[in-house]
C-alpha cells in the first residue's frame, strides 16, 4: 500500500499500520530522504519515494514477512526489497536519530516485563 493511501487514516490506524507514529515516520523520512531520491542523479531513478522506501522497511521489520511476499505486493523484485530495507536500515542508525536493540538488550528488556 503506498504512502498515498495512507494519508488519509487517522493518527492511531496509522501507527496501526505501520507499527510507528507519524511523527517518528516523517523523522525517519527527513532522515533518508536525501540519500534515496535519485532525482538528476545519473543511473537508474527510483520507482519509489523515500515515504513509500521507508513504508517497504517498516513492513518487513513488523510483519515479518519474506523480500519475495513484500516485493510482490509492491511490484519489486526481492533483491531490490532487501537492498531498500538495508539502505534504510543503515541511514537510520548512522543519523544517530534511530538505533536497533541488540539480541542481549532485546532479552533484558523481555526479562523486566
Amino acid at each position: 500500500m503506498r504512502y498515498q493511501e495512507l494519508e488519509h487514516l487517522a493518527n492511531p490506524e496509522f501507527k496501526r499500520w505501520c507499527g510507528v507514529s507519524r511523527g517518528a515516520f516523517y523523522e525517519m523520512v527527513q532522515v533518508v530522504r536525501p540519500y534515496l531520491e535519485r532525482q538528476g542523479r545519473r543511473g537508474g531513478q527510483a520507482k519509489l519515494s523515500g515515504e513509500d522506501q521507508v513504508l517497504v522497511a517498516l513492513a518487513y521489520w513488523r510483519e515479518y514477512r519474506g523480500q519475495f511476499h513484500i516485493g510482490v505486493s509492491w511490484r519489486l523484485h526481492e533483491t531490490t526489497v532487501g537492498r531498500i530495507v538495508r539502505k534504510v536500515e543503515d541511514l537510520l542508525i548512522k543519523s544517530g536519530k534511530f538505533c536497533l536493540l541488540s539480541q542481549r538488550q532485546l532479552y533484558q528488556l523481555n526479562k523486566q516485563f
